[in-house]
């Protein structure tokens, strides 16, 4: 039987078995990423009664009033003699377990360019893609990104590759700030930018993004803050400078897209760009899945995560 990573309450996770449905096909797990911020709130019960039907993902067992199964961003091997999609890698929506069994339309196909580790940050990429879609943002433009985690670095990798565009990083954690001077991201030099990208979850950090933006400036606010309540000053220049806040969230398409698109072509624009090697900086620690329960005790002790974590299941449970 699989085994997957459960939360118990608010301050215990194990891992336990975990029955899966007989239908769909069977998937071997390789890696999984964590969503820190997201799952963070997840284990320690934070996630709003009136969200408890939305935030469900693909293969959850049990409810946000604990115990339960969370995660979304698994890679795995589809084990199915005589199916087109055996032996491929996939990638899916799917808590953290051994293996799965899903239906082939949860499962979308990896390019041989991208590695099945480096295929694990696809999840956050289609919060970035959709951040990106929402702000508008054009040739010559002056960014800034407030806040170098996964979400933070994801959107300065990406927002760099786009031609005349100005990236810069506001981060005022010491290790954080380092790494994305490491990786070539600028810290901000104080001038206003034509568009602020918003990822701390905090108040100050939204702040921040909204004071550094200039004229007509857009923030663009992907932090998703559970219950906490986040305070800041709109007065000074804000209504004066007609700031807009925006807020993008991975669960719909941008209304100018809706007509258009849907999500396996997001999903298709996200492997093409991560064919690019430069985004394996962004998984900065791989562990055994065994040693899961322990992350997510120093998850919950506020303990800052490395830049990206992700589960290895090479190792039998």
């Amino acid at each position: 039987m699989p085994h997957a990573l459960w939360h118990l309450s608010d301050i215990q996770s194990t891992i336990q078995p975990a029955e899966q449905p007989d239908e769909g096909l069977r998937v071997q797990a390789h890696y999984s990423l964590v969503s820190t911020g997201t799952e963070r709130l997840v284990a320690t019960g934070g996630v709003p009664r009136s969200l408890h039907a939305d935030m469900r993902v693909p293969g959850m067992i049990g409810t946000f009033s604990f115990p339960l199964t969370y995660g979304y961003s698994w890679v795995g091997q589809v084990k199915a003699p005589g199916h087109p999609l055996h032996k491929q890698m996939v990638h899916t929506l799917w808590p953290h377990q051994t293996e799965i069994c899903a239906p082939a339309e949860a499962l979308f196909p990896i390019p041989k360019e991208v590695p099945p580790l480096r295929a694990t940050l696809a999840s956050n990429m289609e919060t970035v893609v959709n951040a990106v879609w929402d702000s508008g943002v054009s040739l010559g433009d002056r960014v800034l990104v407030v806040g170098f985690g996964m979400i933070g670095g994801l959107l300065a990798r990406t927002l760099s590759r786009m031609p005349g565009v100005q990236v810069q990083v506001a981060e005022t954690d010491e290790q954080r700030r380092s790494q994305h001077l490491d990786m070539g991201f600028e810290g901000w030099d104080g001038q206003p930018a034509d568009l602020a990208f918003h990822t701390t979850a905090t108040g100050g950090g939204l702040q921040q993004a909204i004071d550094a933006v200039g004229q007509e400036g857009k923030i663009i606010e992907l932090s998703w803050y559970g219950e906490q309540e986040a305070k800041v000053q709109l007065g000074g220049d804000f209504h004066y400078g007609r700031k807009q806040i925006i807020s993008s969230q991975v669960a719909n398409l941008p209304s100018g897209h809706r007509a258009r698109w849907d999500f396996r072509r997001r999903k298709t624009v996200v492997m093409e760009l991560l064919k690019d090697p430069g985004y394996d900086a962004h998984i900065t620690q791989v562990l055994p899945f065994a040693q899961a329960p322990a992350f997510f005790e120093e998850l919950r002790s506020g303990v800052m995560p490395p830049l990206g974590t992700a589960f290895d299941y090479s190792s039998k449970i």
